[in-house]
């Protein structure tokens, strides 16, 4: 089974106020483990970008300058998704934006039935959590040294990792190791050592005999061990 991991960085927090896609990162995920595809573009607005953006991304209207737009790179784009589920975090926020942007490309839409967001399996799996891609990486014990600002290709990494973590991906590669192996294990290990002699009986005579009156008095000869 193919998934896309994906997440976008942004002008702002509303394409109908005519903010842009600046950055978007895929990764891939086969079987719910990530082959080392991934996909990134750095976008061209067409605009300004606030400074209250700047400082969440860190990418600039000068970075971004001499970037693709859009229309450049969406066929490479939508290649790259196929025919995939798409895990996100926070699927309504990055869905919007790109149907936002294949409108203004004259493309068809993602259906938001096609995303699975992290954020709606935490709230399953952990109620009562904070939900954050950073909170979720802390609890899952996710290493964020690399996390200075957001960044999308990043941020699809890191949830793909706390996806894998939410569906008990990480844990399917126990059971993962060659039948050849698993085999060979079991011939290498040694038997059991016995005991030279065995261990005295704790019961005195006394009590098998009460024993063995009371099994006949009871059960007669209809016993287990003697049907």
């Amino acid at each position: 089974m193919r998934e896309i991991v994906f997440d976008t960085e942004t002008t702002g927090f509303e394409p109908a106020e005519g903010h842009r896609i600046v950055e978007i990162g895929c990764v891939e995920l086969m079987d719910h483990f990530p082959t080392g595809k991934t996909l990134q573009f750095y976008l061209n607005p067409e605009r300004d970008i606030p400074i209250e953006s700047q400082r969440v991304h860190g990418l600039s209207a000068e970075f971004l300058a001499d970037k693709a737009l859009f229309a450049h790179v969406v066929d490479e784009f939508l290649e790259f998704l196929g025919d995939a589920p798409l895990v996100i975090h926070n699927a309504a926020f990055d869905i919007k934006f790109i149907n936002a942007e294949l409108t203004r490309v004259g493309r068809t839409g993602i259906p938001f039935a096609r995303a699975i967001d992290t954020i709606e399996i935490a709230k399953r799996k952990i109620p009562g959590a904070r939900y954050s891609l950073d909170e979720l990486c802390k609890r899952f014990g996710v290493d964020l040294s690399a996390r200075t600002k957001h960044g999308a290709l990043l941020d699809a990494q890191l949830t793909a990792e706390i996806y894998l973590e939410l569906i008990g991906g990480r844990q399917r590669g126990l059971m993962l190791a060659p039948v050849e192996a698993a085999s060979a294990a079991v011939e290498g290990q040694r038997p059991a050592r016995q005991r030279p002699q065995k261990l005295s009986p704790l019961l005195t005579e006394i009590e098998m005999e009460l024993h063995a009156a009371f099994v006949a008095r009871e059960l007669g000869d209809k016993t287990l061990w003697n049907p």
